[in-house]
């Protein structure tokens, strides 16, 4: 049976590669890599895997609570964000729900999964992708449910809690859910002014969702919180998997949140690392470097006269993955998502790209 690449992702590195090996630009994971708190954490706590795990995951909700200054009542935790979401259509249900794209896929695919009737309200190029807050709450008015990534998958962007504090006062008295991914909010330095992960207690139509394997590098792992009302904490609770977090990715979870050094390197090695990436790649004929907020970036490559499918099968062919942008919704073929990764890979993979524009 064929894939269904109109919801493809990056990260794909178990094909065969023709050098023997990947270098993976497709997936936005922490260049830092898995920490070795985390290592430790894992290996003393193996024999963990003999028992059910915590089904309320008290330890790591404990963590988390402290992490982020959060009521522990206010959290719930899945087997990454991309459980959550489903989650939420599946037990909320929205009839008609409200995409600004291009975001991520899998918002429309849990979405449509519990037969919501999905519609796009498209972020425009020349406004650098930005959402036009006037028209958002324009069309959110008539919808029941509006999902945002902030920073946003596959553009970078960021918007302030300032700026989105009306579209969630129109939304809280027109009793219409606003979702708002944060998984990438700890690699940015403007997180304590974006994010919206506080306010939950006094939105009760506010869901935020956040995935920890990114920043800490545990893909593999699966592993997310989402912060909403007590009552649909509730509702989520009663509906999901009772031992939906394994044992192993709980005490990851738990020793990852208590390294504060990991997180501030974290985001110093990606603004450095982003900044020579992009510097870089603007020097290459045809490239042009969107701003962005995270540890990725989308490059616009309609300059160099190649599709997006041309360059990344060129760059396969070298043994580099990248993310081909063409099946976002609002993006045509020319665009790529890169990652930013350490100085070493970055270097390798600009090698590559000036031999393949070349």
């Amino acid at each position: 049976m064929q894939a269904n690449t109109h919801y493809a992702h990056g990260g794909n590195i178990y094909a065969l590669s023709p050098t023997g090996s990947w270098l993976d630009f497709s997936a936005n994971i922490n260049p830092m890599g898995l920490m070795s708190a985390v290592r430790t954490a894992l290996t003393e706590h193996m024999d963990a895997v003999m028992h059910y795990p915590d089904p309320e995951a008290r330890e790591l909700k404990a963590a988390l609570a402290e992490h982020y200054a959060l009521p522990a009542d206010n959290i719930i935790v899945g087997n990454g964000v991309a459980e959550l979401i489903y989650l939420f259509f599946q037990v909320v249900r929205p009839h008609r729900v409200l995409i600004p794209v291009p975001s991520f896929g899998d918002y429309e695919r849990a979405a449509s999964a519990a037969h919501c009737v999905v519609q796009h309200i498209l972020l425009r190029p020349e406004a650098g992708f930005l959402p036009d807050r006037k028209k958002m709450q324009q069309a959110a008015a008539v919808t029941d449910c509006l999902i945002l990534g902030n920073p946003n998958n596959p553009t970078g962007t960021l918007v302030t809690q300032a700026d989105l504090l009306p579209l969630l006062e129109t939304m809280q008295a027109g009793r219409q859910w606003l979702l708002v991914d944060e998984s990438f909010m700890d690699f940015c330095e403007e997180r304590v002014d974006a994010t919206l992960k506080q306010l939950v207690q006094a939105y009760p139509y506010l869901v935020v969702l956040q995935s920890l394997t990114k920043f800490y590098a545990m893909p593999g792992l699966r592993l997310g919180y989402a912060v909403a009302s007590r009552e649909l904490v509730q509702r989520l609770e009663a509906a999901k998997d009772v031992w939906n977090v394994n044992a192993l990715a709980q005490f990851a979870g738990v020793a990852a949140l208590a390294q504060p050094a990991y997180d501030a390197a974290s985001r110093s090695l990606v603004r450095q690392e982003a900044d020579y990436l992009t510097a870089e790649l603007e020097h290459l004929p045809g490239l042009r470097v969107l701003p962005g907020a995270a540890n990725f970036r989308l490059v616009d490559i309609h300059g160099t006269g190649c599709t997006s499918s041309e360059l990344t099968a060129a760059l396969r062919a070298r043994g580099v993955l990248v993310r081909d942008c063409a099946n976002f919704a609002g993006l045509d073929d020319g665009y790529l998502r890169l990652a930013v990764r350490t100085h070493e890979e970055n270097k390798q993979f600009l090698s590559h790209m000036e031999a393949v524009l070349a």
